[in-house]
């Protein structure tokens, strides 16, 4: 049964869906990443604090004033602030993977991403995750989870996200990807992917600096 985290990989590129599963190895979480992780458990306090020391990407006022309007606007900000459930482990009946908070009202899962959002909404492969997560809990409890949340903590951003048509078939894709996923698949065209790819060399792609293209 795939993980969030695999079916995120086969949306982002199937090709690193590959390599990864042929090196199955555990992945474990760096430790800046787990800091950057655990602000989403901190939001009262950061509203509070001084945020000199905080590995926030944006400014103290930008922070702050993001988490405000967050706080202010959305209705779930108490179950994000004291979640039902912490780093749970959800099965669900085509996936499983671990949601980084559950909440009760509304019952949801919301997943904690430590990098950038995009200006609207979240990047295809988290909301990939988001789906998965909503659709294994839904499966748990037995009814329906129609959102979930996506947290980027160091921008002091918290996205309300449904489970859209669209976005239940995209998740369906990276479904059917990883189920028939017997060799590797085409390379993708948008090779800027590849630049940060652990298995750039394995897959054979040609990336080049800006200092060679110059």
């Amino acid at each position: 049964m795939p993980t969030f985290r695999e079916l995120a990989t086969a949306a982002y590129c199937p090709r690193k869906s590959y390599y990864r599963r042929q090196d199955a190895t555990d992945v474990e979480v760096p430790p800046e990443v787990k800091t950057k992780r655990d602000l989403a458990f901190a939001y009262p306090r950061l509203l509070e604090a001084d945020l000199s020391e905080e590995p926030i990407a944006v400014t103290p006022t930008q922070f702050r004033s993001r988490l405000s309007r967050v706080k202010a606007s959305l209705d779930a900000w108490d179950g994000l602030v004291d979640p039902a459930g912490r780093d749970v482990l959800l099965e669900g009946r085509d996936c499983r993977g671990i949601a980084h908070k559950v909440l009760e009202e509304p019952v949801a899962p919301s997943l904690v991403f430590t990098g950038a959002p995009p200006e609207t909404g979240v990047w295809e492969p988290q909301s990939v995750r988001l789906v998965a997560a909503a659709l294994a809990l839904a499966y748990e409890r037995e009814r329906e989870i129609p959102v979930a949340f996506a947290e980027y903590p160091v921008h002091g951003i918290v996205r309300r996200v449904p489970l859209s048509a669209h976005r239940r078939a995209t998740y369906r894709s990276a479904l059917r990807t990883l189920e028939t996923l017997d060799g590797p698949p085409p390379r993708v065209a948008n090779q800027n992917k590849c630049e940060s790819c652990e298995y750039r060399e394995e897959c054979g792609v040609r990336t080049r600096s800006l200092r060679s293209l110059l």
